[in-house]
C-alpha cells in the first residue's frame, strides 16, 4: 500500500541531518535502519550501509535510484538455488565437460611447441 499523496514520501530526518554533516564525494558508508527511507536527490553520491537484519550492505545511491526505498537494495534473505539431486547431477557433468575441454585445449596447446 502506497503513502498518500498529501502526506508526502517518507524521509527519515536523521539521514537527512547525517548527510548535510558529510561531503558529497565522501565514500565512508553511513549506517542506517531505515529501510522505509525513500531515496531523495540529495542522497545521491553518498553511500549508505542499509541494516538487512543481519549486517550492513552499502549501497551507493545513484541517480536511476530516486524515488525508490532504501530497502530494496538491500536483500534480506539469501538465495541458495533451486534443484534437489538431478540439479546437482546437470551441475557435475557441466562442471566434467568443462574440465574435459580445458585439458583438451592444454593437450593441444603443448603438442604444437
Amino acid at each position: 500500500m502506497t503513502r498518500s499523496l498529501k502526506k508526502g514520501l517518507y524521509v527519515d530526518e536523521r539521514l537527512i541531518k547525517k548527510i548535510k554533516d558529510k561531503k558529497p564525494g565522501d565514500r565512508t558508508p553511513i549506517k542506517t535502519w531505515s529501510r522505509a527511507s525513500v531515496i531523495s536527490p540529495e542522497m545521491v553520491g553518498f553511500t549508505f550501509g542499509v541494516h538487512n537484519g543481519k549486517d550492513h550492505i552499502p549501497v551507493l545511491v545513484s541517480e536511476e535510484m530516486v524515488g525508490h526505498k532504501l530497502g530494496e537494495f538491500s536483500p534480506t534473505k539469501k538465495f541458495v538455488r533451486h534443484g534437489g539431486k538431478m540439479q546437482k547431477e546437470l551441475e557435475t557433468a557441466a562442471k566434467q565437460k568443462e574440465l574435459d575441454a580445458s585439458k583438451a585445449a592444454k593437450a593441444s596447446t603443448d603438442t604444437k611447441k
